[in-house]
Parts: C-alpha cells; structure tokens; sequence
C-alpha cells in the first residue's frame, strides 16, 4: 500500500507540471492532461513510482549505507535540510562544489580539514596563533562548514543520490551517473526521466509538493534504519543466548566427569 494517498498528493500540487511549450517529450507517458496551457501531471503513476523509490530507499538504508540528497534550489533547501537531517543522511543545500563524487578524495580532503581546525581549538594551538590567523582560519572554517559540513560524516561514496531538480542539479546527478550511483529524483514535466533511476514524476518547484515527496522517502530510510537495528538487536540477543547455553552445556559435562 503507498505511503501517500491520491487525495493527499492532490492537495499539495504534486500535480501541476510546467507550462505546455517548456515540456520534455521524454515525459508524455507521465502526463494525464493538459490545462490552459499547463501539463498535469498523472498521479496514479507517481505513485506507483514513489512506491518503488521508497522500497529501494528502505533497502538501501537498512543494508547500513547512505543516500546522499541534494536540493539547492530555494525552495527546497530547508525542507531537505530539516528532514534529512532527522534520519542521519549526507545532504547538500548549498552550491555543489564540482567533483564533489567524482573526486571524492579532495572532499575528504576539505572535510578534514575543517576538522584539523576544531582539533586547534581544543588542543591549545588556536591560543598560539595570532590575532589575523585565528581570523583566516575562523573564516576558512565557517566557508568549508557551509559547503562540506552536512556530508562531514560521508566517508565513502554514498550507494545512491537523491535529486530535487534534475535540472538545477546536473552536475550532481552527471557525476553519479559517471561513477555508477542509482539516482532517485523528482522529475517534472519539463525533465527527461529517463537520465534518472528511479524517476518520480512530480512538481519539483512547489514547496508542498517537495515536502511530501520527501517525507514519503525518509520515512522509508527511517523504516529501513529501524529494521537494520532490530535485527541487529535480534543478533546479538541470539549470540548471547548460544553463549549462554554453551557454558551450560560445559559446566554439566564437568559434573558429570
């Protein structure tokens, strides 16, 4: 059964595409209408692919990995930032600095090196510096916490990416594509789908429409998390148990010799 319903889709604009002549042919299986000039969107097929998105989400999450989301556009900056954060994920809101994936090892590089800065302030070095180095470093540190800060814990290429805009976001979703990542994204009706994974035909501008295609997908990242840690839970209850009953077994063995 879907996360969302058609009535609840309906009421946010989920709907509502771009303007006819700014549509993407590549979207036509994805359009019910047109509507004075608009193309509508048909939301029996978002959710059916909203549906498969949040099933894969669910796996990917419960095998332990991240999914890195990206939405720098103004609109869905602070709803990304706000709900992906809740579920523990990398995002990026701000510019995507290019080669961000792609050349993975400098972004580690500038990650620890905001790093290295904070270890100064605790160790003692920053009192050793003067007035205009701890000026530069302030700065330098508050640049590279705006642009790498809410990815600081992605030590690894992310195992898929999830784009607002495939439009906005090209670079971002190019280099995923270039290294092999699954790409999730809201498309809408002046996109091509078919660029994308796991397409979800969508209004990628409205903030209500943003809103609850991404509560849909971390909900199931949520789901998926909660899963990896019951079983993980269930594992070590068992472990405990064999152990358990091993020494049992040992200490009757001992008596009966």
């Amino acid at each position: 059964m879907s996360k969302v319903s058609f009535e609840n889709l309906l009421e946010a604009g989920v709907h509502f595409g771009h303007l006819k002549r700014k549509w993407n042919p590549a979207m036509a299986p994805y359009i019910f209408e047109e509507k004075k000039g608009i193309h509508i969107i048909d939301l029996n097929k978002t959710i059916a692919h909203l549906d498969q998105a949040c099933a894969a989400m669910k796996q990917i999450a419960k095998s332990g990995k991240k999914v890195l989301f990206v939405a720098t556009k103004k609109q869905a900056k602070e709803i990304v930032a706000q709900k992906v954060a809740e579920i523990n994920m990398p995002f990026v809101t701000e510019r995507w600095s290019g080669g961000m994936l792609t050349n993975f090892q400098t972004t580690r590089k500038s990650i620890r090196k905001m790093t290295s800065i904070d270890k100064m302030k605790s160790d003692g070095t920053w009192d050793t510096l003067n007035k205009r180095e701890r000026l530069f470093k302030t700065r330098q540190r508050e640049k590279l916490e705006k642009n790498f800060g809410s990815i600081a814990d992605m030590t690894r290429q992310p195992a898929a990416i999830f784009l607002v805009d495939i439009l906005k976001e090209h670079i971002a979703m190019n280099e995923a594509k270039r290294l092999n990542i699954p790409t999730f994204a809201m498309v809408d009706t002046n996109s091509n789908p078919k660029l994308v994974d796991f397409p979800i035909p969508a209004n990628d501008d409205a903030t209500k429409s943003i809103s609850i295609i991404l509560d849909a997908i971390c909900g199931s990242i949520k789901e998926g998390l909660e899963e990896r840690k019951n079983t993980k839970g269930a594992d070590k209850e068992e472990g405990v148990e064999e152990v358990a009953a091993a020494k049992v077994e040992t200490t009757t063995e001992e008596k009966n010799d």
